[in-house]
């Protein structure tokens, strides 16, 4: 499932590409076809993310909203757009405020579905703060942090603590940190949970600038191979049996919440 990075850099693609201008929103699938005509030939005032959501703004005060999932995809193409390939939930065709025509076609999504401004207001209530928001405030997770005795590893991947980290933002940040995933909130100090956020903050915006996360540091990088092919470098992700980069301690692996947990018992003891 693609984490809050992507969906920022999306927002912020969309809005480059539509936003201040009319777009054309049709559904070549059909199961979209109602929530398209209700937004189709209005002004795209705003495309923004919170967390693993998608907003896009429009002049007549709805806004469409997409959850990517485990299966949800943007492509993005340059204008005109030919016959649609595949289930294509949802097309936008439009020029924002230049004179360029993009397109981009939406297949698979968990969620697209048209809000009303109560229902944009209890879907961003529920969520955590955001990292890569500038609204964010991060006291407001600390806070349910400090009273829980869930393990961290949970609780940084509960939406509803933190908006926008994922698995590979959760393995990755703890194991930079030194903290065992299973050691419980409330014994987070707070000195721990400010470096454990700005630490967050700064790698998500790494993640929007770049397209693709960055999570080892330059002195543990010695150029050894991704995890798969094309995806990024990790301390511990997907890393299972193989030697800890700093200290060369076989990675565990084990299940957390029914997701997957890597971490270095030896970096991160306890």
């Amino acid at each position: 499932m693609p984490e809050g990075h992507t969906l920022h850099r999306l927002a912020g693609l969309h809005q480059r590409r539509f936003g201040g201008g009319v777009v054309q929103v049709s559904s070549p699938q059909g199961r979209f076809a109602d929530g398209a005509a209700l937004v189709s030939g209005r002004v795209l005032v705003r495309a923004e993310a919170w967390g693993k959501h998608l907003l896009h703004h429009y002049d007549s005060g709805f806004a469409v909203h997409v959850h990517l999932g485990l299966y949800g995809t943007f492509t993005e193409s340059a204008g005109p757009l030919g016959d649609p390939v595949g289930q294509v939930r949802m097309r936008m065709i439009g020029r924002g405020q230049g004179e360029q025509l993009y397109g981009t076609e939406l297949r698979g999504p968990t969620a697209c579905a048209v809000l009303h401004p109560p229902e944009v207001a209890a879907l961003t209530a529920r969520l955590g703060p955001d990292p890569l928001r500038a609204d964010a405030d991060p006291d407001r997770a600390r806070a349910r942090i400090a009273r829980s005795t869930r393990p961290i590893g949970a609780l940084l991947m509960d939406q509803a603590v933190i908006a926008g980290v994922g698995n590979v933002y959760r393995a990755e940040v703890l194991f930079r940190h030194g903290i065992s995933p299973y050691r419980p909130g409330r014994y987070l100090t707070a000195a721990e949970w400010d470096a454990l956020w700005a630490d967050l903050v700064e790698l998500m915006a790494i993640g929007v600038e770049r397209g693709a996360m960055h999570v080892v540091r330059a002195e543990h990088d010695h150029g050894a191979p991704a995890y798969v092919a094309g995806k990024p470098r990790t301390y511990v992700y997907r890393r299972a049996g193989e030697p800890c980069r700093v200290c060369g301690s076989p990675v565990a692996h084990a299940t957390l919440d029914n997701r997957n947990l890597f971490w270095c018992p030896a970096c991160q003891p306890g």
